[in-house]
């Protein structure tokens, strides 16, 4: 019976221990709904090595692609609720989508925020050929045109394409948007 008793404390014990260790205890993957290269990649790869310098844990980035982002979240989602695996996103990814497409997971109830990270700044730029030379020649210059001017975004839903549609609103142009499977980092 002491023997038992013996084997049953060391068993707690040890269970205990276990559920004790230090967070975090292994790797930690950042999923980055996009295409390696982009904005997001690279401000998550930046956050990644501060986190590993301070944690003492690799980071390991996990680029999933697709349907504006939700691709990725949904894998997020879908993985362990342990703490190993974060999702990088954006109001694109994080907001919009629970608009845009009809999601398999709740955007609200399956995620909960950690943090707010510096923005990613939107500018607006064109062919040097293009004859305006500031934002309000710009405006005139599209509003002119017979065919609306094509924008390229990260699709629909992301963060250039919301910001195409605030420009649209706020300036009265039309624009057609191009959607590419990524969006670069300069």
């Amino acid at each position: 019976m002491r023997r038992l008793l013996v084997a049953a404390v060391l068993n707690a014990a040890t269970a205990l221990s276990a559920a004790a260790q230090t967070y975090p205890a292994k790797a930690i993957t950042i999923i980055v709904p996009f295409a390696a290269g982009g904005p997001s990649d690279a401000m998550a790869r930046v956050l990644g090595e501060r986190m590993r310098a301070t944690l003492g844990q690799p980071f390991l980035i996990e680029n999933v692609t697709g349907a504006g982002g939700s691709i990725g979240v949904g894998r997020a989602v879908r993985s362990a609720p342990d703490g190993y695996t974060i999702s990088f996103g954006h109001l694109g990814t994080h907001v919009a989508n629970g608009a845009i497409y009809k999601l398999n997971y709740d955007l609200i109830a399956d995620l909960e925020p950690v943090v707010r990270l510096p923005s990613n700044p939107m500018i607006v730029v064109s062919k040097n050929e293009v004859p305006a030379k500031t934002l309000q020649e710009l405006i005139a210059w599209l509003k002119s045109r017979p065919q609306p001017a094509t924008a390229g975004t990260a699709g629909a839903g992301s963060g250039s394409h919301i910001a195409g549609l605030a420009f649209e609103n706020a300036s009265g142009v039309k624009l057609q948007y191009v959607p590419y499977r990524r969006s670069r980092a300069t």
